[in-house]
C-alpha cells in the first residue's frame, strides 16, 4: 500500500527541515518474513517490529569527514511492543520524534563490536520513528578520503563499506542481515562532486549538488551503500555500465567490455536478474576488499584492473550474488555459507560458461588450495571450520575466511556431482524463486533440499554426508577435485626450472593469471634469491600490473631475502588497501626481526591509506595492538 500524498504533506510540516520523500510502501508481508531466529549482532528488536521503509535525508560534508542529517523509519509495530531499538556505532543522536512528536531516547553504553542501542518509546499505534543525528569519527563503514589519496588526486572521496555489522554507524538501523526494508535517500554534497547509492543512479553530476534515491525492492542494511566523489560514468550495454575517477574510466570500461554477456549468462542459469541495471563502481586503491555486492551497483578495487580482463571473475562473484545473497539472504552471519558458498558456485558456473571448463577448473583448484591453506591456519579440529558458524559473542568478521567461500562451493560441488548438473540446476533456479527477497537459515536450507532434491533418494544425501559438510571440521573426504589438465603442464614447466632450465625457455606464452599463480605456488619455499634474480629477470614479475601475481611475487621475495623488488614493494603497499594483499605480505614481514622492522616503518609510513577495518587487523598484526 502506497502512503496517500496528504499524510506525506503534514509529516512535511510535523517534521520541520528534514525532507521526506513520499515513494515508500508498507512492505509488510515482506518485513514480517524478515527475522526468523535471534540475531546476535544486532541489538535492535527487529523480531517484534517490522521495519518496512527507511526515508533518509542527509548532508555529507567532506570537510569535516561527517553525515549529518535524519532517518525516518516506516514501522509497523504488530506486537505492541513499548520502545523502537536501533543499532548504532560511535553516532551522536540529536533528537527523536514520534508520529511527529518530540520524544525522550536513551542511548546504551557501547558493547565491543555491537556498538550502542539505541531506545525509543512507542505506542500501538506508532507508524513514523524520525532520528536526528551525527556520523563520530570512528564511523567504521566510512573511509573519507584526502585527494591525495584517490586515483586522480583532485578531490576528496567518500564510500562506505556496511558489510557486515558496519552499517549502524553511519544510519541509525535495525542491522542484521535477516531484516529487510526498502528505502529512499535524499542526499546532499559538494556541488562538483557524484553521490552513488545502492539504487537507481544518477549518470552525471547534479548542478545543485542534491541527489534522490529510490529503492524499491526489500534489503537488509548491510547493502546500504554510499559513495560521493569525481566521479565518471560510461555504458557498457543498456542495463550495465561502470563508474570510476575520470583518470580511470577508459581503463575500467575496457576491462568490463564482457560484464553485460555476465549478466545474461548469468540468467541463462538460474533465472531473470531482478534489479534493473548492474553498474560497477571502481574505488580508489584504499578498498578493503575485492568486491561488494551492493543491489544495482557492485563497489569494487582497482586492483582488478590489470589491463587483460584477466581477474573479472571477482565481477562474476559480485553479479551472482545478485541471487545468492541479494535475493536469498543468509539470516544471520552464522549462516554466512548461504552467501557466499552458493557465490562461489555461481560464478565459477558463470565463468566456466564465458571461458570454458579448464579455465573454471584452475579457479576450483586455486580455491581448493585456498581451503587447505585456511584449514591449516585454523585447525583440521576446529568449529571454525564448520558451515554453520557459531560466532556469539564474537566480531562477525571472524567468519570471513575461506571456509564460507570454498568449503561452501565445494559442498554445493559435491551436489551437483552426485545429483547430475541438469537436475541441480533446476534445484537452484527453483530455490533462488521460491525465496526471492526472503532469508534463510542454514536449518532451513537443509531441509528444503531434503524436501525437493534428495527425498527420493536417501542413497545420494547418504553419499554427501550433509553433517560432515555442515556441521564437522575440516575438508570431508569426499571433497570434489576439479581438473588438473592445464595445472599439469604448468607444474612440468616449473619443474624443468628447478632442474636448471633457463626461466626464458619455459613454454609459458599463453598462460593466464591463473597458470602464473599455480606455477609461483608451488615453489619451494626455500627458494634462493639467485633463483628468484633468475625468474625475475625473465618475466619482470616486480614490474607486474597485475596485483594478485605482484603480491605473491613480493611475499615470496621477503621470504628468499631477495631485495631488487622491494622500491616496487613500497609503491604498491602505498597504492593498494586490499586486506587480502596487505595481511599476507606484511605477516610474511613480520616473521623475522629484520624484516619486521621493514614492516613497521612501512606500515606507519602508509597506515592513513588504508581503510579503517584494514587498520584494525594490521595494527594487530604489525604494530602489535589490540
Amino acid at each position: 500500500m502506497f502512503r496517500n500524498t496528504c499524510i506525506g504533506l503534514l509529516i512535511i510540516i510535523a517534521f520541520g527541515a528534514c525532507h521526506f520523500n513520499r515513494k515508500a510502501k508498507n512492505n509488510t508481508e515482506n518485513s514480517f518474513d524478515t527475522l526468523m531466529v535471534k540475531d546476535v549482532h544486532t541489538l535492535s528488536n527487529a523480531d517484534s517490529i517490522a521495519m518496512q521503509h527507511l526515508d533518509l535525508d542527509i548532508k555529507v560534508d567532506m570537510d569535516k569527514k561527517q553525515i549529518t542529517g535524519c532517518a525516518v523509519w516506516t514501522i509497523n509495530n504488530y506486537k505492541s511492543a513499548k520502545q523502537l531499538i536501533l543499532d548504532t556505532y560511535d553516532m551522536a543522536i540529536d533528537s527523536v520524534f514520534v508520529d511527529g512528536k518530540s520524544v525522550s531516547h536513551s542511548l546504551d553504553t557501547q558493547i565491543k563490536f555491537l556498538g550502542s542501542a539505541l531506545h525509543i518509546p512507542i505506542g500501538n499505534g506508532t507508524k513514523l520513528v524520525k532520528v536526528f543525528y551525527k556520523t563520530g569519527r570512528n564511523a567504521r563503514a566510512l573511509q573519507w578520503l584526502d585527494s591525495q589519496q584517490t586515483h586522480d588526486k583532485k578531490h576528496p572521496f567518500l564510500y562506505t563499506q556496511s558489510e557486515s555489522i558496519y552499517a549502524r554507524s553511519w544510519i541509525p538501523c535495525a542491522d542484521g542481515p535477516g531484516i529487510r526494508f526498502t528505502y529512499s535517500a535524499h542526499v546532499t554534497v559538494p556541488k562538483w562532486l557524484l553521490a552513488l547509492m545502492s539504487a537507481l543512479n544518477p549518470q552525471e553530476v547534479s548542478a545543485d549538488g542534491v541527489y534522490d534515491f529510490s529503492m524499491d525492492t526489500p534489503i537488509p542494511a548491510y547493502l546500504m551503500a554510499l559513495a560521493v566523489g569525481d566521479i565518471a560514468f560510461k555504458g557498457i550495454d543498456e542495463r550495465t555500465g561502470v563508474y570510476a575517477e575520470p583518470g580511470m574510466i577508459e581503463k575500467a570500461r575496457y576491462e568490463f567490455e564482457d560484464v553485460g554477456k555476465m549478466v545474461n549468462t548469468a540468467e541463462q542459469l538460474y533465472g531473470h536478474y531482478r534489479w534493473g541495471r548492474y553498474d560497477v563502481l571502481v574505488l580508489p586503491p584504499g578498498f578493503p576488499i575485492g568486491g561488494m555486492e551492493n543491489p544495482r551497483l557492485t563497489f569494487c578495487t582497482p586492483t582488478v584492473i590489470a589491463g587483460d580482463r584477466s581477474l573479472v571473475s571477482l565481477i562474476a562473484h559480485e553479479l551472482a550474488h545478485s541471487w545468492s545473497g541479494n535475493l536469498v539472504t543468509n539470516a544471520t552471519w552464522d549462516d554466512f555459507w548461504l552467501n557466499e558458498g552458493f557465490t562461489n558456485y555461481f560464478e565459477r558456473r558463470i565463468m566456466e560458461q564465458m571461458m570454458g571448463i579448464g579455465y573454471s577448473d584452475m579457479l576450483w583448484e586455486l580455491g581448493y588450495q585456498d581451503l587447505v591453506d585456511n584449514v591449516k591456519e585454523l585447525g583440521a579440529t576446529s568449529k571454525d571450520t564448520w558451515l554453520k558458524l557459531d560466532l556469539k559473542g564474537r566480531d562477525p568478521d571472524d567468519g570471513l575466511t575461506d571456509i564460507p567461500y570454498e568449503k561452501g562451493s565445494h559442498f554445493l560441488k559435491l551436489i551437483e556431482n552426485t545429483v547430475g548438473r541438469e537436475r541441480f540446476d533446476r534445484f537452484l533456479a527453483t530455490y533462488f524463486e521460491t525465496h526471492a527477497f526472503k532469508t534463510i537459515t542454514t536449518e532451513a536450507f537443509l531441509n528444503y533440499m531434503d524436501t525437493t532434491l534428495l527425498k527420493d533418494d536417501p542413497e545420494q544425501k547418504k553419499m554427501i554426508d550433509i553433517d560432515a559438510w555442515v556441521y564437522g571440521p575440516g575438508i570431508p573426504a569426499n571433497c570434489p577435485r576439479a581438473g588438473q589438465e592445464r595445472f599439469l603442464r604448468v607444474d612440468g614447466e616449473r619443474d624443468k626450472f628447478l632442474k636448471g632450465t633457463p626461466p626464458a625457455t619455459l613454454t609459458t606464452l599463453e598462460w593466464t593469471t591463473h597458470e602464473w599463480l599455480q606455477f609461483l605456488r608451488k615453489m619451494p619455499a626455500d627458494l634462493s634469491a639467485l633463483q628468484m634474480k633468475k625468474l625475475d629477470d625473465a618475466f619482470m614479475f616486480r614490474n607486474s600490473g597485475n596485483s594478485e601475481i605482484a603480491d605473491l611475487w613480493f611475499i615470496m621475495s621477503v621470504r628468499a631475502n631477495y631485495s631488487a623488488p622491494y622500491p616496487k614493494m613500497e609503491q604498491f603497499l602505498s597504492s593498494v588497501g586490499r586486506r587480502k594483499f596487505l595481511e599476507p605480505l606484511y605477516g610474511e614481514m613480520m616473521k623475522t626481526p629484520k624484516n619486521a622492522e621493514m614492516a613497521k616503518r612501512l606500515y606507519e609510513k602508509y597506515r592513513q591509506n588504508y581503510h579503517p577495518l584494514a587498520q584494525e587487523s594490521l595494527d594487530k598484526m604489525v604494530l602489535k595492538k589490540g
